[in-house]
């Protein structure tokens, strides 16, 4: 299983970005998938997670009603749209997966997660 993240870049506060997270590997519809964040001296952070079907999402308060978590099952792709982009939004943005084989769940803690991709990151500028 690989999962290649990408879409970071420079962008202003109240900008938008939209992540990608490309996987190879096993049935990409049987994986929940989540992206999660790193700033710079600080512990990675839950930012959003989707289910395997994409019927249920999760998010972050710090992140909600600003970023939408989607998922292209044909595309073997995740996908993360943020918007309205605050200087704290700044970091290392990884997705990650893990096998579900029995419900249309995501999990919020990074420890459920057994894949990870290597990092697209993102700065926001005041």
């Amino acid at each position: 299983v690989q999962l290649q993240a990408s879409g970071g870049g420079l962008v202003q506060a109240g900008g938008s970005l939209r992540l990608s997270c490309a996987a190879s590997g096993r049935t990409f519809s049987t994986w929940a998938m989540a992206w999660f964040r790193q700033a710079a001296g600080e512990e990675r952070e839950f930012v959003a997670a989707i289910s395997r079907r994409g019927l249920n999402t999760y998010y972050a308060d710090s992140v909600k009603g600003r970023f939408t978590i989607s998922r292209d099952n044909a595309k073997n792709t995740v996908y993360l749209q943020m918007n309205n982009l605050k200087p704290e939004d700044t970091g290392a943005y990884y997705c990650a997966a893990y096998y579900e084989a029995n419900y249309d769940l995501a999990r919020r803690s990074r420890d459920g997660y057994e894949y990870w991709g290597q990092g697209t990151q993102v700065t926001v500028s005041s």
